[in-house]
């Protein structure tokens, strides 16, 4: 029974992970516009490099927080950290950038090159990361560790 309910959810988290592709074009669309919105060409006349800093860093985890969703990861995850709503079938992966190496025995960017874990390893096995996805990822996770 234990096996049956492990197989089937596995193979539905599978299929929700494959199925973003509508999300995924929103989100491509959202960070133009804030980019736009967040520095206008005026901006770097008049704003002191202090200002810019900021605005810079407050926008980075929003924009950087997409790939969890372009690559279906809020199927299973959530990054709370990020304002990342997700499933609770994962861990939360707001502290992930720090824990991974202890729980997996690998650094976390070998984590997502590959997985140790069974459950992940068939999901990036058939889907794996390109290294600019893994960057998105690896700076995600880093942001998220900080708040």
């Amino acid at each position: 029974m234990f096996a049956a309910t492990f197989l089937l959810s596995l193979g539905g988290g599978y299929l929700l992970f494959n199925r973003p592709a509508a999300a995924s074009a929103q989100a491509t669309a959202a960070p133009a516009q804030t980019t736009q919105e967040t520095h206008p060409d005026t901006a770097h006349n008049e704003a002191p490099a202090e200002e810019t800093g900021t605005t810079t860093t407050a926008a980075a985890p929003a924009a950087s927080a997409e790939i969890f969703t372009k690559r279906g990861c809020v199927a299973c995850h959530s990054v709370s950290a990020l304002d990342v709503q997700g499933g609770v079938t994962g861990p939360d992966l707001s502290r992930a950038y720090l824990n991974v190496a202890d729980k997996h025995g690998v650094p976390v960017e070998d984590f997502l090159k590959k997985p140790t874990s069974a459950v992940m390893s068939s999901v990036l096995g058939a889907n794996p990361l390109t290294d600019e996805e893994r960057a998105q990822v690896l700076s995600a996770l880093q942001a998220a560790s900080g708040k």
